[in-house]
């Protein structure tokens, strides 16, 4: 699905990628981890095609299409999510508003008609009670007054609504307390399938305990350093990341 080649990525001329390698297969689970500045945000911007980072070598390609040239709207078209750390507010747009134009924009660039107003409610309601969501949540402006729970929840519904070939969760697990995070790590698990994948960016171990990865990479200074599987992360956990940098 995924195939990432000798990526070499900069922002404001300083290089941040320095050759990253990675291969993400359907029904996959991988994390990605590492120290603040090893990386793991930039590479997630980079695959969903940020454009304030220069790509400078290598490939992205996504189911036999490189895409290191498409805009970050055409690769969403293209079935790549990318949950952001930090979302933003949008005041006066209601969530289902939100949702309606990015399903109805998707399906437009597939050559597709709008969905229609009953499938789409339909829609909604079945993937809020999977998500625990309360139906109040939805006519409430995009974020704004959100808690973190509530923001990262709000993510993870959108995700459900667009059902991504591959969703790109960046420190989903970020400011979250034990409940929050239990029902956004419920969520992702629910919608996994044998025909999508998940990249799990984290800095913890903790939020693999509720998403299992089937893959663990170790991030330093802009390569990956070291894979293995989800008892990498573990051992990450007891030893740290100089036990990596020393090893």
């Amino acid at each position: 699905m995924l195939k990432i080649n000798n990526l070499h990525a900069s922002i404001n001329e300083k290089e941040i990628l320095k050759g990253i390698n990675l291969e993400v297969k359907p029904g996959e689970v991988h994390a990605i981890m590492g120290p603040n500045g090893a990386g793991k945000s930039t590479l997630s911007s980079v695959i969903a095609g940020r454009e304030d980072y220069e790509v400078s070598e290598g490939e992205i390609i996504l189911d036999d299409e490189d895409i290191i040239e498409l805009a970050p709207e055409e690769r969403a078209h293209k079935g790549i999510f990318l949950s952001f750390q930090y979302p933003v507010e949008i005041p006066g747009v209601t969530v289902t508003n939100f949702i309606k134009s990015a399903i109805n924009e998707t399906r437009k660039a597939k050559g597709l008609e709008e969905m229609p107003a009953k499938d789409l409610l339909k829609t909604i309601r079945e993937k809020s009670e999977l998500l625990e969501i309360d139906r109040k949540f939805l006519s409430r402006s995009l974020n704004e007054g959100f808690s973190g729970g509530e923001k990262k929840r709000n993510e993870i519904f959108q995700m459900a609504m667009l059902e991504p070939k591959l969703a790109i969760l960046d420190e989903t697990d970020s400011g979250l307390d034990i409940d929050a995070l239990r029902i956004v790590a419920n969520g992702v698990n629910k919608l996994k399938s044998e025909d999508n994948a998940v990249i799990v960016i984290t800095h913890y171990q903790r939020l693999l305990d509720y998403i299992v990865p089937d893959f663990v990479h170790v991030l330093h200074d802009g390569k990956i350093v070291k894979s293995g599987g989800k008892e990498l992360a573990l051992e990450l956990e007891e030893k740290g990341y100089d036990w990596i940098k020393n090893s």
